[in-house]
Formats: structure tokens, sequence, C-alpha cells
């Protein structure tokens, strides 16, 4: 089956399977994330720890290759990262918590980035919808 090229950026159209499972990806890693709002934990510490998640970032390894020159590669890429950074912040915050200096910091940081992932995946998934890319 010939390539499908959109006219408007030139790029590679993924199949529209691909284009379902970065979907599913994405509610994935929204169920997670909406978990620590409904509980007693950090939206951050679902959203890494929740196995929606998790599942989701496999998923974005296992599938990155086929979605390699579309659209798709950058919401792979920026999903992946949105995992990754909210780890790192929150081995940090996790840092801080272990001072009592930081305790206070420590919180206001978990809740900031919890801001951030929701942000990260309402941002991604709108431009799904739109079939436009992500910022590098």
């Amino acid at each position: 089956m010939p390539e499908i090229i959109d006219a408007r950026t030139g790029v590679p159209m993924p199949d529209q399977g691909l284009i379902t499972l970065t979907h599913v990806i994405y509610a994935l890693h929204a169920f997670s994330a909406l978990t620590g709002l409904a509980g007693s934990v950090f939206v951050v510490t679902a959203f890494l720890t929740g196995w929606p998640s998790i599942i989701a970032v496999i998923l974005n390894y296992a599938k990155r290759s086929d979605v390699r020159g579309t659209f798709l590669d950058s919401h792979f890429g920026w999903q992946i990262r949105t995992f990754w950074y909210a780890l790192l912040w929150s081995v940090i915050a996790i840092l801080l918590l272990v001072t009592i200096i930081g305790l206070l910091f420590a919180w206001v940081m978990a809740v900031i980035v919890g801001l951030w992932v929701l942000y990260r995946i309402l941002r991604g998934w709108l431009a799904l919808v739109s079939r436009r890319p992500m910022p590098a």
C-alpha cells in the first residue's frame, strides 16, 4: 500500500491503528494521573506508580519505531519525556521531604509537578485530536 503524505505538512500519515493506540496511551496516562485527584495521593505519584501509566510508557517504547517519521513520533516523545521528567522532579521532591526544612517545598513541588503532568496530557491529547505534532 502506498504511503499517504499529509498535504499540509509533507509528513507521512500514520495508519489509523497507530493513531488509536496513541489515544489509548493518552487515556492510560490520564486515568493514572486523575486517580491522584480522586485519592489521597498526589497526581504525580499516581501518574508515576499507577499501572496504566507504566503500561503506557512500555507501549510508547515498544511501538516507537512504528511511528518514526510521522507526527505521532512527536507525541510518543512528549509522553515519554513527561513520564521521565515527572519522575526526576518527584525524586527531587522526595529528597527535599527527607529534610525537615524541605517538607513544605516538597509538598509544593509535588503539587506543581502534578499540575504540569495534567497540562502535558491535556495539551498532547488535544494536539493529537487535531492531528498536529508536539513541539520538540
